[in-house]
C-alpha cells in the first residue's frame, strides 16, 4: 500500500474506531484497575498484553495505544513506548541495551542533560562513554569499540544545530558493530523532517513536549523503535514503570493533528527571521540547516524534507553582562524561557565558555555570544522589529 501523505497520516494515524468510539478524537480513558468479565477474558488479556490488549493502567489505555499506534506509523516503526518527558525517553532508551562493561559512543553536542546522564549515572553503572566531534561522519569507525553497545546521535546538534552525515555514521558503525543499538534524539525534526528509521537509525526518540504537544502546557517523552528492538526496548521501559498520564497521551494526539501545518509556518518564519539575521552586521554567523553557512547544511539538504523554528546565531561580539540584559530584558513578543516547540517566540543566551564547558569533545570555534531562538506562530513581522529593537539596545546612545 502506498505511504499516505504527510498531512493526511498525521489526521488519520490512531483514530482506529477502537480508539475515537464515535467522536472525531480518541477517547480519554483514565484508569489503573482495568476489570476482566471472565477468567478467559483474563487470560486472553495476559497474553496480549504487549500488544494492546487492555491489561493494566501501567501497560497503557485506549488513549495511550492510539497514540502508540499513530506515532509507530508516523515514524515507521514496530511499536512506540512513552515516557514522561523527553529526558526520561532518552535515558531509559539507552538504559534498554546496556550492562556494565559496555560502551556507549555518544556525539559531543547532544542535550545538556543527556551528556549529564552519561558522566553521572552511566558512569556509576560502570557503562563508559566515548565522546566523539558532532561532525564526524564515516571517521566514527576508528571509535568503535568492541564493547560499544549504544551509539547516540542528536542531529542537528542542540544550540549549535550541526547536522549529521547520519548514512555514514550508521555505515560505519554498522560495519565494525552490526549489533550496536543506534540512535537518535529527532526531536528538532519532530520525527516527520527525518524519517530516520528509513536511514537505518534503530530508536527515534522525541521529546514530544516540543512539536507533538505544540502548546507548552505538558510534557511527554516517545521512542520509536524497529522490529529488532522494539521488544526489548518496550519490555525494559515498562520495568522501568515509564508512562504517561491518559490526559497528556491525549493531548500529544490532539497536538499531531495540527503538526504538519504548525511546522510550515515555523518553517517559513524561521528562514525569514534566519535570513534577516545573517544580514544584520552584528551577526557573525547564523546556525540555521537550511543556510549553507550552517555545518552540515549539505546533509540538511539531502536528507531532511524540511525544518523547524529553532536555530542559533552568534554575535561577532561577547556581550558583558549587562549588555546581555539590556538585550535580553525587554523584548515584547521574545520570552526567556527552556524548551521550545509551542506556538510561542522563545530566546535564551550562551557565552562561549558556557558552552565550552558542556562540550567534552567538540571544540567552540567562536569567541561572540551566542543566542538561541525558537521562532513561534506570531506575525514574522513583529517577530523582526523585537529583535531591531533588541540590537538598537546594543548600541550606545
Amino acid at each position: 500500500m502506498t505511504r499516505k501523505k504527510l498531512e493526511t497520516m498525521l489526521i488519520a494515524a490512531g483514530r482506529d474506531k477502537r480508539y475515537t468510539q464515535g467522536s472525531v478524537n480518541s477517547v480519554i480513558q483514565r484508569a489503573s484497575s482495568l476489570v476482566f468479565d471472565s477468567v478467559a477474558d483474563k487470560k486472553r488479556a495476559t497474553a496480549g498484553r504487549a500488544a494492546g490488549e487492555l491489561f493494566y493502567g501501567r501497560r497503557g489505555t485506549l488513549t495511550h495505544f492510539s497514540l502508540q499506534e499513530a506515532m509507530t506509523e508516523l515514524e515507521g516503526g514496530a511499536g512506540c513506548a512513552l515516557y514522561p518527558c523527553g529526558a526520561a525517553a532518552v535515558a531509559n532508551a539507552i538504559l534498554a541495551f546496556v550492562s556494565a562493561g559496555d560502551n556507549v559512543l555518544m556525539a559531543g553536542s547532544v542535550y545538556e542533560p543527556t551528556q549529564d546522564f552519561c558522566t553521572n549515572v552511566l558512569s556509576r553503572m560502570n557503562v563508559s562513554t566515548t565522546w566523539f566531534d558532532h561532525t564526524a561522519g564515516a571517521e566514527i569507525a576508528a571509535l568503535v569499540q568492541p564493547n560499544t553497545r549504544v551509539v547516540f546521535l542528536e542531529s542537528p546538534a542542540s544550540i549549535t544545530m550541526e547536522v549529521q552525515d547520519i548514512p555514514a555514521i550508521v555505515a560505519a558503525v554498522r560495519s565494525k558493530a552490526p549489533d550496536a543499538v543506534i540512535m537518535l534524539d529527532n526531536t528538532w525534526s519532530a520525527g516527520v523532517l527525518f524519517r530516520a528509521l528509513d536511514f537505518g537509525i534503530d530508536i527515534s526518540i522525541q521529546a514530544g513536549t516540543k512539536y507533538l504537544i505544540g502548546h507548552s502546557d505538558a510534557m511527554i517523552g516517545t521512542a520509536v523503535a524497529n522490529e529488532r528492538c522494539w521488544a526489548q526496548l518496550r519490555e525494559n521501559s515498562y520495568l522501568m514503570g515509564q508512562m504517561v498520564d491518559a490526559d497528556t497521551a491525549y493531548m500529544a494526539s490532539r497536538g499531531l493533528r495540527t503538526l504538519a501545518v504548525r511546522l510550515r509556518q515555523h518553517e517559513e518564519s524561521g528562514l525569514r527571521v534566519a535570513h534577516w539575521l545573517a544580514a544584520r552586521p552584528e551577526v557573525e554567523v547564523v546556525n540555521h540547516p537550511a543556510l549553507p553557512q550552517c555545518q552540515g547544511h549539505q546533509f540538511w539538504q539531502r536528507d531532511f524534507s524540511g525544518s523547524s523554528g529553532l536555530f542559533s546565531f552568534v554575535l561577532k561580539a561577547r556581550l558583558s553582562d549587562q549588555q546581555l540584559a539590556d538585550f535580553l530584558d525587554h523584548f515584547e513578543h521574545f520570552s526567556m524561557a527552556y524548551s521550545w516547540g509551542g506556538y510561542e517566540s522563545l530566546i535564551l543566551a550562551n557565552q562561549p565558555e558556557e558552552l565550552a564547558a558542556i562540550r567534552p569533545a567538540t571544540g567552540i570555534a567562536f569567541s561572540g555570544t551566542l543566542v538561541r531562538l525558537h521562532i513561534g506562530l506570531e506575525n514574522v513581522e513583529d517577530l523582526i522589529d523585537d529583535l531591531a529593537a533588541g540590537f538598537a539596545r546594543l548600541t550606545p546612545n
